[in-house]
């Protein structure tokens, strides 16, 4: 056989890959979405969960997974881009650089409940917070920081050398030429890249389990008082999620509706990941258009 016939097989058996890799993806999803969207209703999204009778909701779930991904997010994304800077555009080629950036390699690759035991003896215990919001934030912000800071690293690494230059010809200096012309260049990756650690955290159910607790206790949507007990804001108050609900709620066999409710908060999570993959490329892709004018 010639060059082009083997190419044409190994064309086509890629495809083959990618076929079948899309038809699984495909089916999950309608499977999940068939089965859980005939539950949910206004009703579902808003009401709180009910533990021995039917009838509930993922009310207070759906807020506190909203709550602990923005608290994550806004530990998270300034602690990344300095890092994702310094790395990008003063670290030296060194033996610690290197081993910095192997860290964070190793960091981004540890399993989710390896991150929540680490959180539970750390945040929970020895800083005294318990199970709480806080101290899943703070696990939350060991699990996506490196993934988040290879981002950043990248993002400005993408940018041609010659900007730089430009910069440092111009008069500027370092910081101003990183600040004014590097950073908002690399912006549509650094923003897609944020988009997207936030979809992998707001479904992250086992380092949160052992950290953010698995109670969901009620809160008084009057009172947004963060010192307040019963405050949705109380950062120090224990916050069943929406993924750790689906875990719990089939583990524990208590609720007699809980093949629905599983289905339906099931959906909504596909769903709420879903917009954050879709939004991300489209802000990217409506940056980079207003950046650079195109249409």
């Amino acid at each position: 056989m010639d060059s082009k016939k083997w190419d044409k097989i190994a064309t086509g058996v890629l495809y083959f890959i990618a076929g079948v890799m899309i038809l699984i993806l495909a089916f999950l999803l309608i499977f999940i979405l068939w089965n859980g969207l005939p539950h949910v209703s206004w009703h579902f999204l808003t009401s709180p969960a009910k533990s021995f009778q039917s009838g509930g909701g993922i009310g207070i779930q759906l807020f506190n997974s909203f709550y602990l991904l923005i608290l994550s997010m806004l530990i998270s994304i300034p602690i990344s881009i300095g890092a994702g800077i310094y790395l990008s555009e003063y670290a030296k080629k060194n033996w610690l650089t290197n081993l910095v950036r192997t860290s964070i390699d190793i960091l981004s690759s540890l399993p989710s409940i390896v991150v929540g035991l680490f959180g539970f003896l750390v945040f929970s215990i020895s800083a005294g917070l318990g199970f709480s919001i806080l101290s899943g934030a703070l696990a939350l912000t060991v699990f996506n920081l490196p993934l988040l800071t290879r981002n950043v690293e990248e993002s400005l690494r993408s940018i041609s050398g010659s900007q730089r230059e430009a910069g440092l010809a111009l008069g500027l200096s370092k910081w101003e030429t990183v600040l004014k012309i590097i950073i908002p260049e690399a912006l549509p990756g650094i923003i897609t890249g944020m988009i997207l650690g936030a979809g992998r955290v707001f479904g992250e159910a086992a380092a949160l389990i052992y950290t953010a607790g698995q109670s969901a206790p009620p809160l008084d949507f009057t009172n947004w008082n963060p010192f307040y007990i019963a405050s949705p804001l109380n950062p120090l108050r224990p916050a069943e999620t929406l993924a750790v609900h689906i875990w719990k709620i089939n583990s524990e066999g208590i609720m007699p509706d809980a093949s629905q409710v599983s289905a339906g908060a099931s959906a909504v999570l596909i769903i709420a990941v879903l917009i954050f993959n879709f939004g991300a490329r489209y802000v990217g892709n409506h940056i980079y258009r207003k950046m650079t004018g195109t249409k």
